[in-house]
């Protein structure tokens, strides 16, 4: 978590929502992201589906059957969407979403029956730290809205 807590950092760097991911298996990592939509034009940027498109193209199987995704925020329904499909067997995250989550907070896509593939999940691993990024990240964007006249950020 604390290697997806870097890769959040460079997300902020480049004014992107702090978020993101590691993928590990049997100890090795398999492939990182962080949130780029903004940069890459691109609306399924999301740190953990970049993560899993590199891990895919590093394995050359888009099947990732008992690796493990480390994130920093609990995914939305795309990211839990990409995760089953990739045979994700852990996914373990660090804060709650309680406006999109998809796992424990707004919705509870993982804990149904709905999927013929089960992801084992662990929430709230260094969620303090994974929360207080967001927090600062957008106190400070908001800020920054007000500093502009109100028909430049409507």
């Amino acid at each position: 978590m604390r290697r997806a807590l870097e890769l959040a950092a460079a997300a902020e760097a480049e004014g992107e929502v702090p978020v993101g991911a590691v993928l590990v298996l049997d100890g090795a990592v398999i492939g990182e992201g962080w949130n780029r939509p903004i940069r890459t034009h691109d609306a399924t940027a999301h740190a953990e589906v970049v993560a899993i498109r590199a891990a895919g193209a590093r394995l050359g199987n888009y099947r990732l059957t008992g690796a493990t995704l480390y994130v920093t925020l609990e995914p939305c329904v795309m990211c839990v969407g990409a995760m089953v499909h990739a045979r994700i067997g852990r996914l373990v995250f660090g804060a709650y979403d309680p406006k999109t989550g998809a796992v424990a907070s707004r919705f509870q896509l993982l804990s149904g029956d709905q999927h013929n593939h089960r992801i084992e999940v662990v929430g709230g691993v260094l969620e303090e730290e994974c929360g207080e990024m967001l927090r600062r990240f957008f106190r400070a964007r908001r800020g920054s809205a007000r500093r502009w006249p109100r028909s430049c950020v409507e």
